[in-house]
Formats: structure tokens, sequence, C-alpha cells
């Protein structure tokens, strides 16, 4: 055993074929009021992680998930008023919490516990208001006091500084609007970096797709944790398994690296199982999930 891997001996299986058993695919950004969700039901996809929606919506959605997936959420994004997402057609008003002085911060994180979410999410968004340093501070020391980490949204020069200097534990894209500094990057690295590279890839070399996979490299080779999510719902995103978004973070890790990063712990159930060997690239990765099939438990 490896990395979480339980490989089974030929006759093992009803096939004969040795198989290697891998924990499921957990995507840590969706957004599952876009998207039919019924169809992630009994698939690769075992986790997921909203990312701001309504907070009872969610709330009732973990409480009735589709079929053999996990179901955990962040509730509205926080923000200052007028700040994003705010008055964008797929965002529905109680997906948005403004957020105007710290004692509101408090009354907001109060919330988010109160609704059962995980995290706390916030967007910085340049080109809209922005919450002003003293308001981003108090989010994030009552997120911290009630236990719950802080996933931002940075978008535009200067936000995921913002973010990094604020004590914000994950940054829900890695940057793609703006090439970090190297400085910047070492005091990043006790973070945790969401991926979706592939809400950026079009033809040619879209500059910020080349960004953000420049940003995560050097964030993973000073230490940083990356990991996969799709930002699902935004846009024509497959429901499910995103090959394209592991293709590219393949550009960036390989290894048991890619596994941790796309797959869940190694205790997680339900399992995957499909034939060995063990995938090491992403094309490899992508395979096996082809071939994958859901165990009812994990053998570990």
């Amino acid at each position: 055993m490896r990395d979480g891997c339980t490989e089974s001996e030929p006759g093992g299986e009803p096939d004969g074929v040795p198989r290697v058993t891998l924990p499921g695919v957990v995507d840590r950004h969706v957004h599952l009021g876009l998207v039919d969700r019924a169809l992630l039901a009994d698939g690769p996809v075992t986790e997921v992680h909203d990312l701001g929606w309504d907070p009872r919506d969610v709330a009732a959605w973990a409480a009735d998930p589709p079929s053999g997936v996990r179901v955990r959420y962040a509730g509205p994004f926080h923000t200052a008023p007028g700040g994003y997402p705010t008055g964008r057609s797929w965002a529905p008003d109680a997906a948005v919490r403004h957020v105007a002085t710290p004692r509101e911060a408090a009354e907001a994180v109060a919330d988010v516990v109160a609704a059962g979410g995980y995290a706390v999410k916030v967007a910085l968004h340049a080109g809209m208001p922005l919450l002003p340093d003293d308001v981003l501070r108090a989010l994030v020391g009552e997120a911290h006091a009630a236990g719950l980490p802080v996933l931002v949204h940075a978008e535009g020069d200067g936000q995921a500084r913002r973010a990094i200097d604020g004590g914000a534990d994950v940054l829900v894209h890695v940057p793609w609007t703006e090439a970090l500094s190297s400085e910047l990057i070492a005091r990043a690295a006790r973070m945790t970096w969401v991926s979706t590279f592939a809400i950026h890839d079009g033809p040619g070399r879209p500059p910020g797709l080349e960004l953000a996979l420049g940003n995560a490299r050097r964030f993973v080779a000073a230490g940083g944790r990356l990991v996969y999510g799709t930002d699902m719902g935004n846009g024509p995103t497959p429901v499910g398994v995103n090959e394209r978004e592991i293709e590219l973070l393949g550009r960036v890790l390989t290894g048991e690296a890619l596994r941790r990063a796309v797959l869940g712990p190694a205790d997680a159930a339900p399992a995957l199982t499909a034939p060995l060997p063990v995938p090491e690239t992403a094309s490899d990765l992508i395979a096996w999930l082809r071939t994958s099939r859901r165990l009812p438990t994990s053998p570990r």
C-alpha cells in the first residue's frame, strides 16, 4: 500500500484482473445551484465543496445530496456593499452577504456557523467595491475564532496580496491576473490554492492560464498545497470529473502529489477501484477514472 492505495492480487476480483483501490475525486470549488446536481450521483466524484450560494438551499442539498456524494458548503460570498458578485445574473440575492463594518463581520460569521458552513467565503474583486482592511481582518479573525478557514476569491492587482497578508487560508483560484513576486509566493506557502485552471483555457496560449500555471509552479516549489477544483457551474463545465482540469493540473504535479491533489484522503469512503497500474501522470489518472467503479465502502 502507498499513498492510500490498496492493491489486490489476481483472482481478488470476479474477472481475475488485479486492481488498485483509491479514494474518490474531491472537487473543492463548485456551485451546485448552476448545474444539474443529479448528474453527480454514483460517479467518480465523491465529495464537492460549494463555494457560494444561498445557505438555505445548499444546506438542503447537503442534507439530501446526489447518491454517493458528500456536499460541504461555505454559504454566501462575503463582500463589500456592491462588491462582487452583486448584480450578477447567476447569483441569487441570498448568495451575497454585504459586510460593511467589523461588527457586521462578526454577525456574518455567526450566521455561517449557524447554517452549518464549513468555511467563510470572501470576495476581493478589483473593479468593484472592496472590503476595507479592517473588515477583512475582522472576517478572518472571527472565522478563525469559530474554527473555520477563510477562502478568498482574489481577482485583480494586489488582491492576492491582501488575502495572503490578511491571514486567509485558501485562495479558491490560483491567481491568474498577475504574476506574484517570489517574496509573496514564499509567504503564501502556508496556504492551500485551488486550481480552477480550465476556466481560463481557450485557443492559443491564454495569458490568464499561463499566469496561473506559472504562479502555481512557484507556489508548489515553495511548499504550498495545490488541490483540484473546477469552479463547476462557471460556464459550460462538465458535471463530474473535469478531465481538462486534471490535464492542466498535470502540468504542475505528477505521481503521488497529483493523486493527493485530485483524490480524497486515504480513509475516504466510498472508494474507487480500477485495474492496475497506479496512475502516475494526468493522462494515466484520467484513463484510470474512466474505467473505475465504486466500492460501497472503503476496504481500509
